[in-house]
């Protein structure tokens, strides 16, 4: 097995640019994602990665050898696409043998080569079955048997969960994941869902109007954003944007408006120095606020800011709060690790202090500009929302 290399790939239909000189190398054996909203071509660079179209520009390479200009057919990558494709007149059995009997394998060979797959798959008792009599999980089990049968370097993933309901979506990705470490080949997973692409991904990288705006492991991408899009994309994230008003040893002060017209001062860790005077933008996730009814100890490196609980979101794993400080509202993740019914839960309208680490914010050196809506209808709102209400 070999790396895949995406040297300035690019895509365009007409005036619509979809892909735009994509620079990558996709290391073998590793389970890879693309993610990002509708329309952002991922789908379009893992087509071409398939042969099933062809780039306007740029080279694809496995290895030493290019293979932009060569078919499908003549390509060592197999695809799963959403809805699985699978023959409905043949057995579950003759479609995973389907591609070996194209090759015209010898008959032992492809009863012993199906057996082996469908025990792969968890499906060796369903091979006299037909699609219709199947389950959606178990079809999607049968595509991936399918497809590994001709033993490609590259399996590719096109949104194949998308049709799944949520508890089986979380099941077969752990399935998902056992296959790929029991049959050593490279994954290439295209996805919209956050959650699908760091749960399974060994790498992966976002993108954002035909260009990768971030790579690398999941943890990565979601501790350290490298833009507003990044943060705001994968999971949530409050963005506090200010200025910087001095610069210490470990530590910057930053002084944002409320609203109101007084100024917030927090300080912040970093990892790059900005100089005093510089706008620049917080991202700083839920699940690292602290909230309580009674102030906590002042600490050195504790941010601390007092507000007022506006709505309250029961999860079932953790409450949402959105606490407003000033005319500025803070999203809140409380994880539920205890629950005492006894104890006084906090209410609306109730004031509340908020407290985090100093390391756990993350410095973007960008501000938030009307230009910046994510093209996902949702996450436009979302963005819109922050940018002209300057909502956080």
């Amino acid at each position: 097995m070999e790396n895949i290399i995406l040297e300035n790939l690019s895509k365009d239909f007409g005036a619509f640019l979809a892909v735009d000189k994509v620079n990558l190398e996709i290391k073998s054996g590793e389970l890879f994602s693309f993610l990002g909203p509708s329309g952002c071509g991922k789908t379009t660079l893992l087509r071409m990665i398939a042969g099933f179209e062809i780039p306007s520009q740029g080279k694809i390479s496995i290895g030493n050898s290019e293979i932009t200009d060569l078919p499908p057919y003549k390509r060592e990558v197999n695809t799963i696409f959403q809805n699985y494709s699978l023959f409905p007149h043949m057995t579950v059995f003759d479609n995973v043998a389907f591609g070996l009997r194209i090759k015209k394998r010898p008959k032992d060979e492809i009863r012993q080569r199906v057996h082996e797959m469908l025990t792969l798959v968890k499906m060796e008792d369903q091979a006299l079955k037909y699609p219709d009599q199947i389950s959606g999980g178990q079809k999607q089990r049968i595509a991936i048997a399918r497809a590994l049968i001709n033993k490609p370097q590259v399996l590719l993933l096109d949104e194949p969960l998308a049709a799944l309901d949520l508890k089986l979506r979380q099941h077969m990705l752990i399935e998902l994941m056992n296959i790929h470490d029991a049959v050593g080949i490279t994954f290439i997973y295209v996805t919209h869902d956050q959650s699908e692409a760091m749960s399974i991904s060994d790498t992966m990288a976002v993108m954002n109007q035909g260009k990768i705006v971030q790579s690398g492991p999941p943890d990565d991408i979601y501790e350290r954003p490298a833009s507003i899009f990044s943060a705001y994309f994968i999971g949530e994230t409050n963005l506090i944007t200010g200025e910087v008003t001095a610069v210490h040893e470990d530590y910057i002060e930053l002084s944002c408006p409320d609203g109101s017209g007084k100024n917030l001062e927090i300080d912040s860790s970093f990892h790059v120095a900005p100089a005093p005077g510089r706008q620049i933008t917080l991202s700083l996730r839920p699940e690292k606020i602290a909230i309580s009814r009674n102030k906590p100890r002042a600490m050195d490196d504790i941010n601390m800011l007092k507000g007022v609980i506006e709505d309250i979101l029961y999860l079932g794993t953790h409450t949402q709060y959105i606490v407003r400080v000033g005319k500025l509202k803070f999203r809140v993740f409380s994880q539920h690790k205890r629950v005492y019914f006894d104890d006084k839960a906090l209410d609306w309208e109730e004031s509340v202090w908020l407290f985090w680490h100093d390391t756990d914010t993350w410095l973007i050196e960008e501000i938030p500009s009307e230009s910046m809506f994510i093209d996902d209808p949702e996450g436009a709102s979302g963005l819109q929302r922050y940018v002209k209400r300057g909502k956080i």
